[in-house]
């Protein structure tokens, strides 16, 4: 375990786009702090393949979310492993790299889906900003209400949601100003010694 730190990471699901996502990653390079995306793979197209490699240039990883973002635990083997080769493809097509993490659209869990996909599965604590009537300064206090060393932070860069463009504009000071160190969801786990590979667990904090 890496001592002296606090380490937390942010992820975001739903893109890539050529327009929230873009704003998230001015504000990681502004601060010089990296994150995880959730990719849905139907998503990925020429517009959104630059988006995709600058991520990857700004030290972000990409990871898997789904093909058309369904509810996967009423899904059968078959389709769901459908669902994870086709985004893994399309991204490993244009990154060289197949996703190493896992987030279930709505979090929709099943025994089925802990069998049929072999990734660690990856949840993390929410400000609710799928929901456009939660204001940015709610999603600001329910970021810094949760943060803790060790936890991964869900949210979403979906086409037009600025409201968390602009709770990020104060929250990744704020917590700078804690003491917290950014770092992607791989790092982590890698950071804090722990083996995210435990059959039938979804994580949102890595010391939990």
């Amino acid at each position: 375990m890496s001592v002296g730190k606090k380490y937390l990471a942010l992820s975001f699901d739903d893109g890539p786009n050529c327009t929230t996502t873009v704003q998230d990653l001015d504000l990681l390079e502004k601060f010089g702090i990296p994150a995880s995306f959730f990719l849905i793979g139907q998503n990925i197209s020429p517009q959104s393949v630059p988006v995709i490699k600058r991520q990857l240039e700004l030290g972000c990883t990409v990871e898997c979310h789904s093909w058309t973002h369904p509810h996967m635990g009423s899904m059968g083997a078959d389709e769901i492993k459908s669902e994870v080769l086709r985004t893994d493809e399309a991204i490993f097509a244009h990154t060289g790299r197949i996703p190493e993490f896992f987030r279930p659209p709505y979090i929709d869990l099943s025994e089925t889906l802990f069998n049929s996909v072999d990734k660690p599965f990856i949840c993390g604590a929410d400000c609710q900003d799928w929901e456009d009537s939660v204001s940015c300064d709610e999603r600001v206090r329910m970021i810094l209400d949760s943060a803790r060393e060790g936890q991964i932070f869900l949210l979403h860069d979906t086409e037009g949601n600025s409201k968390t463009v602009e709770a990020l504009k104060q929250v990744i000071p704020a917590l700078l100003d804690r003491g917290f160190t950014f770092v992607t969801v791989p790092e982590l786990f890698k950071l804090y010694g722990v083996n995210p590979h435990v059959r039938g667990k979804i994580w949102s904090n890595v010391l939990d």
